[in-house]
This record gives C-alpha cells, sequence and structure tokens, in this order.
C-alpha cells in the first residue's frame, strides 16, 4: 500500500467515524424530544419513531433500545 493510499483509507475511517458520531447524536436527540426522524424511503418522506431505529449503525450495537 502506497503513501497515497494509506491516507486516503485514513481520512475513509475518520469520515465513516464522523457520520457514526452524528448518527449517533441525532438519535439521542431525538430520542431526548421525543420527536420523529424524518428519512427518505424508496422516494417516500417517512417519519421513523427515535425508539424503534438502532442506536449505532455498527454491528456490534445495532438493536434498538
Amino acid at each position: 500500500m502506497t503513501n497515497k493510499e494509506k491516507v486516503k483509507e485514513e481520512e475513509f475511517e475518520k469520515i465513516i467515524f464522523g457520520l457514526e458520531e452524528t448518527y449517533k447524536n441525532l438519535v439521542k436527540f431525538k430520542r431526548e424530544k421525543n420527536s420523529p426522524i424524518i428519512v427518505s424511503q424508496d422516494g417516500e418522506i417517512v417519519a421513523l419513531d427515535p425508539f424503534e431505529v438502532p442506536e449505532s449503525l455498527t454491528p456490534e450495537n445495532n438493536s434498538p433500545k
């Protein structure tokens, strides 16, 4: 693996980490405010119950609470 590829991989990992942390914070905030999470699914706007979505996007913590 070249140095340039290593830097790109590290940047990619940082971006993924940031997105995961943002998701966790969003779910936590929505649960505190008892507010639905609005998403687009199959071209339709859908309101999700924040207590029914996974707390994390990572497989080890992917169970709703």
